[in-house]
């Protein structure tokens, strides 16, 4: 059966509510194998470092061996194979819409977002096993990320769906992020009242039940 490697964090759990949205059933469709990434388990298992030697999750692997690493492959791969509903469009120019919020939402938010973290409430986790700039630029791209919130709460309007006017990848690549947020203590910034009213609306889909599991 295809296992889902996966632990805490935005993009595990992206590929989770993804999973979900997809009708997919853990237990029955998948198996998923948990590693605490707060003490390094995932870099330390030397098993799981064959399967991904960057280490990170989740890995997605197959019941031939393979193994698919980064979120966003996975859930276009989970996509390919159960077509329907589908969250990535469903004629050409509607992929590439989707894919257009979706780069944009991760080059202007993501990264700043997670960089900003690892430097500042996040540096007692991560500065002793990979590279992070000061908490000074942290902070910076912390204030970064929240610009390009504010940004993005233009483009959503009155609308609670980014792209197409319907649920998209787009949609829960942002509600993944914002949700991360939230559990490391962050807040929408000021004048983002159409983003916290897409989370809310959001946070009725059965996916979301993710962020309130202990693990």
């Amino acid at each position: 059966m295809t296992i889902l490697h996966s632990s805490l964090g935005p993009n595990p759990r992206l590929v989770r509510m993804f999973m979900i949205e997809k009708g997919l059933e853990e237990g029955h469709d998948f198996t998923r194998v948990h590693y605490d990434i707060i003490t390094g388990q995932n870099r330390q298992d030397a098993g799981y470092m064959a399967k991904n030697p960057q280490g990170t999750t989740p890995t997605l692997e197959l019941d031939d061996g393979t193994c698919l690493t980064e979120s966003w492959p996975i859930c276009e791969f989970i996509e390919e194979q159960h077509p329907d509903p589908n969250l990535f469009g469903a004629t050409p120019v509607e992929r590439a819409t989707v894919r257009k919020w979706a780069r944009l939402f991760d080059q202007e938010v993501v990264v700043p977002m997670t960089m900003g973290f690892r430097a500042g409430a996040g540096r007692p986790m991560f500065a002793p096993r990979m590279s992070v700039v000061s908490p000074e630029a942290g902070a910076e791209l912390s204030a970064l990320a929240d610009e390009k919130w504010r940004l993005f709460d233009t483009y959503l309007g009155a609308s609670n769906h980014i792209a197409l006017g319907r649920f998209t990848f787009a949609d829960l690549l942002i509600f993944a992020f914002a949700n991360f947020g939230f559990t490391v203590g962050w807040k929408l910034p000021e004048g983002t009242d159409n983003l916290a009213r897409f989370v809310a609306a959001h946070n009725q889909r059965a996916c979301a039940a993710v962020w309130s599991e202990a693990e």
